[in-house]
């Protein structure tokens, strides 16, 4: 099963060469790395091209418009059997595609999802508490959809990989969503075909300039309005479900268990 790893930049010249040379080291030569950038105004761009690396092809917004619609263009973009989705200024840990390969194999699961340990700008590594995903809750995906609605941070779509049937379900992303993970996760749960890694599959990169690092310090009035995000986001997901345009994984061998 070949590789399309998706990357959305932005302004990521500081990191993204190390993040890149992390997931080169574990791609063959049949894989692919697609970023797309987002208009950085900093030298990621040139970063990204001074690779030189025949498996990376790069693409430019015409606009900045943000993470959730870079990370769908990158997604429709991509050409193998697995989608990995990547950050720009985390660490893969050796072995995190063979793992993650094998668990999808081993499950028939179109998403798996894995852990990751924390780091500093100077890759120290620092403790920061996550609620994470635990393999013995794979198949509690109503229990799962319930605690992204009670906005635990279990999913974080840097340590996800998906089958490529499961596209069909997740594009096109609707423009409201605040959150290109928590979209993916809902549809393999509500599809009942998401597992679990304990492992960490990955460094994550805490910094000034991370969007992680602004969840925790939202309004009230943000939170509500997620919640509202989220009933919509689960009535668009249900009509896909049913609607059998979106379910080409019906026929696909993948079990629906």
């Amino acid at each position: 099963m070949t590789i399309s790893v998706c990357m959305a930049t932005y302004n990521g010249a500081n990191f993204v060469a190390r993040q890149m040379r992390s997931i080169l080291q574990e791609l063959s030569s049949e894989d692919e790395v697609v970023v797309v950038d987002d208009c950085s105004t900093d030298d990621t761009v040139e970063v990204i091209h001074g690779i030189d690396d025949p498996r990376v092809r790069l693409f430019v917004n015409d606009r900045n418009r943000r993470e959730v619609y870079s990370f769908a263009r990158a997604i429709a973009l991509a050409q193998n059997d697995l989608i990995f989705l990547s950050d720009q200024d985390d660490i893969w840990i050796a072995g995190r595609v063979d793992l993650m390969r094998q668990e999808l194999r081993r499950s028939g699961a179109l998403l798996v999802s894995g852990n990751f340990d924390w780091m500093d700008e100077a890759e120290n590594s620092i403790d920061v508490k996550i609620d994470g995903v635990h393999a013995n809750s794979s198949k509690r995906h109503w229990r799962n959809i319930s605690d992204i609605f009670a906005g635990k941070t279990n999913y974080y779509g840097c340590a996800m990989a998906f089958r490529r049937e499961l596209i069909a379900m997740i594009l096109p992303f609707p423009s409201y969503i605040e959150s290109h993970d928590l979209w993916i996760a809902m549809a393999a749960n509500i599809l009942g075909s998401s597992s679990h890694l304990d492992a960490p599959t990955l460094r994550k990169r805490r910094h000034g300039r991370n969007v992680t690092d602004t969840v925790s310090k939202r309004k009230l009035s943000d939170k509500l309005n997620s919640r509202i995000v989220f009933l919509r986001m689960l009535a668009e997901l249900g009509r896909r479900r049913l609607n059998s345009s979106w379910a080409p994984w019906r026929a696909s061998g993948v079990p629906q268990k």
